[in-house]
C-alpha cells in the first residue's frame, strides 16, 4: 500500500490517537492521554481499524471504580484524618471528637476500626464513653498517609490485574467500608497496531499539514496553492445509515388501500367491538349453526350488550324465522333477541359489509371496501394468529353476474396479491350464494387460499337495504396476502420487533 497516499487519507481525529497506541491501547488510556472525547476516540480507532492500520480485540477485565463515598473521601478525606488530626495533642472522648470534627457517630467508629486495623490508636473506657489516644505507630500518620489516603488519589478506573501487594491491602481494606469503592468485570476493547501501522508511524508522515476542504477565504485569497489537503477514500466501508420507513406491513396495507381507492373503491368503518348481530345475524347465520364454529369468538363480559336499532333487529329476526319477503323458508327456530345484543371481538371484516348495506349513505351502485382487523381463538401457527386483518368489500349494481365477481377476482389476483396464476374454486359460506374461493401459485408454497367470495343472498340483502338487489362479494386474508407478495412463510414476521430485519426487510 502507498503509505504516502494512506497517510493523506487519516482523518484529523486518526492522526490525534495514532501516535499513542504504541504506548495506550485502551479507549480510556487513549482519551486521558490525547484530551479527546470518548465517541471521538472510538470513531478514530475503528477508522483506523476499517484502514487496517490496527487490529482491535475485546478483553474482559475487573477493574475498581470509585463509588459515591470514595468520591467524597478523596475531595473531602478519610474520616480517620479528620480523627488522626484531632488527636494531635491530646487525648480524647468519641463525644468530643464528634464536637471537634464535626464527624457522625457511624463515621468516628468506622475511623476507629480502621485506625486500629494500622495499630494507631489505643481506646479505653471512660465512664460511659471511651477515650482514644494515638499510639507510636498512629503519630506517623501526621506527615505520612494511610495506603488507603494513598490509593484513592490514584487515576481510576484502576486494572485488578495491575495491583501491587501494598495496592492489593489497600483495596481489602476499602472493600469492607460502605462505598468506597466498586469492582466490576467488563468488556474493553484493545487496540494494537498491525505491520502497517506500524511502518505508518515510523514513515514520519503524520506531521504533515493537512487541510479537509478549500474555504470561500482560501479561494478568495489564492492560500489554497501549494496546500496539502486531505484524501477521501470513497471505497472504505462505512457503518450503514438506515433511514426512517414505515414498517413494511404497515406500508403494504396502506398501499392495498390506495390502490383500491384508485379503482373507485370507498373505505367503510366499523368497530371492533361489535355485536352478535352485525357480525352474524344480519349474515343470515343461523345462531343454531354450525358453520359459527370457525368464528369461535371472543365474547365481552362487560358491558355484555349492545344497543341496536330494533327495527333492523325484527327485520332479520323474521327472516332467520319465516324467510320474510324473500322468497325463502327461513331457518325456521325462534330467534333469540337478547343472545343478539351480545358483544364480541369481531371475528370478520363482513360485519363492516352489513353495517354499510343497512346504512341511510350506502350509494347504489356503489363499490366498497374495508381494511380491519379481527379477532379468533384459533390454534396459532405458522400461518395463523388470534388477531389478523382481513380485506373486505362489495359491488352493489342491479344485474351484476357471477362473471363480473370472478373478473373481479382476477383484479385482485393480479392488482393486489401481484400473481400470474391464479384459480377460483368452488366454495361454502353461509351468507353467499353462489360461493368461490381465491388461490393464487407460491413459486415455494404451491396454491395458497387468500379468501372467500359470492353473491350476497337475499336473506342477506332485503332485510338491510329495503330490496331484492344484487351484491358481489369479497373477503381476503390480507396477512397472507402479504406474506405471498413478500416471501415471508413465518406470520410472525409480520408483526416482528425485530429491528434488524426491519431495517432490511424490502419494501416492494
Amino acid at each position: 500500500m502507498d503509505i504516502d497516499k494512506l497517510s493523506k487519507s487519516l482523518h484529523p481525529l486518526e492522526r490525534k490517537v495514532l501516535p499513542f497506541i504504541s504506548k495506550h491501547t485502551t479507549v480510556d488510556e487513549l482519551v486521558k492521554e490525547t484530551k479527546l472525547k470518548d465517541v471521538e476516540v472510538m470513531r478514530a480507532l475503528q477508522w483506523l481499524e476499517n484502514k487496517e492500520i490496527i487490529s482491535l480485540v475485546s478483553e474482559k477485565v475487573t477493574r475498581i471504580i470509585l463509588d459515591s463515598n470514595g468520591s467524597k473521601c478523596r475531595k473531602e478525606g478519610f474520616p480517620e484524618r479528620k480523627v488522626i488530626d484531632a488527636l494531635k495533642d491530646k487525648e480524647l472522648t468519641i463525644k468530643e471528637i464528634e464536637k471537634k470534627t464535626g464527624l457522625s457517630n457511624e463515621e468516628i467508629n468506622v475511623s476507629i476500626g480502621a485506625l486500629k486495623s494500622h495499630a494507631s490508636v489505643d481506646v479505653k473506657k471512660e465512664g460511659n464513653d471511651l477515650k482514644l489516644k494515638l499510639t507510636e505507630q498512629g503519630k506517623k500518620f501526621f506527615d505520612k498517609k494511610l495506603i488507603e489516603e494513598v490509593f484513592l488519589e490514584k487515576s481510576f478506573p484502576i486494572i485488578v490485574s495491575d495491583l501491587k501487594d501494598l495496592e492489593k491491602l489497600a483495596v481489602d481494606k476499602l472493600k469492607k467500608r460502605k462505598k468506597i469503592i466498586k469492582i466490576e468485570t467488563i468488556n474493553i476493547r484493545k487496540a494494537t497496531l498491525t505491520d502497517l501501522g506500524k511502518e505508518l508511524i515510523k514513515s514520519k508522515k503524520l506531521d504533515i499539514e493537512l487541510f479537509d476542504a478549500v474555504t470561500s477565504d482560501m479561494l478568495r485569497k489564492g492560500s489554497w496553492k501549494g496546500k496539502e489537503f486531505r484524501r477521501f477514500d470513497v471505497a472504505i466501508n462505512v457503518p450503514k445509515i438506515y433511514g426512517g420507513k414505515k414498517q413494511w406491513y404497515r406500508r403494504f396495507l396502506d398501499q392495498t388501500r390506495d390502490k383500491l381507492a384508485s379503482l373507485g373503491f370507498e373505505e367503510m368503518k366499523g368497530p371492533i367491538v361489535e355485536s352478535d348481530f352485525w357480525n352474524m345475524d344480519a349474515l343470515f347465520m343461523p345462531q343454531f349453526h354450525s358453520a359459527r364454529d370457525i368464528h369461535d369468538a371472543f365474547y365481552i363480559s362487560e358491558p355484555k350488550y349492545a344497543e341496536l336499532d330494533e327495527s333492523v333487529v325484527e327485520k332479520v329476526k323474521e327472516v332467520h324465522e319465516t324467510g320474510g319477503k324473500t322468497g325463502s323458508s327461513g331457518w325456521k327456530y325462534d330467534f333469540d333477541v337478547k343472545r343478539t345484543h351480545q358483544q364480541l371481538l369481531r371475528t370478520q371484516t363482513t360485519a363492516c359489509s352489513a353495517r354499510k348495506l343497512a346504512s341511510k349513505n350506502l350509494k347504489i351502485p356503489g363499490k366498497y371496501f374495508a381494511i380491519a382487523p379481527c379477532f379468533r381463538r384459533d390454534v396459532v401457527d405458522a400461518t395463523h394468529l388470534n388477531n389478523f386483518f382481513q380485506v373486505e368489500g362489495f359491488v352493489i349494481e342491479e344485474n351484476l353476474t357471477l362473471k363480473h365477481l370472478f373478473g373481479m377476482l382476477k383484479m385482485f389476483a393480479k392488482e393486489v396479491a401481484g400473481c400470474t396464476e391464479y384459480r377460483i374454486m368452488p366454495g361454502y359460506f353461509p351468507f353467499t350464494e353462489p360461493s368461490a374461493s381465491l388461490l393464487v401459485k407460491h413459486k415455494e408454497m404451491g396454491w395458497i387460499e387468500l379468501g372467500g367470495a359470492g353473491i350476497f343472498r337475499p336473506e342477506l340483502v332485503v332485510p338491510l337495504v329495503g330490496k331484492n338487489i344484487t351484491v358481489i362479494a369479497w373477503g381476503l386474508g390480507i396477512d397472507r396476502l402479504a406474506m405471498f407478495k413478500h416471501d415471508v412463510h413465518d406470520i410472525r414476521t409480520v408483526f416482528t420487533h425485530d429491528l434488524k430485519y426491519l431495517r432490511e426487510a424490502k419494501l416492494l
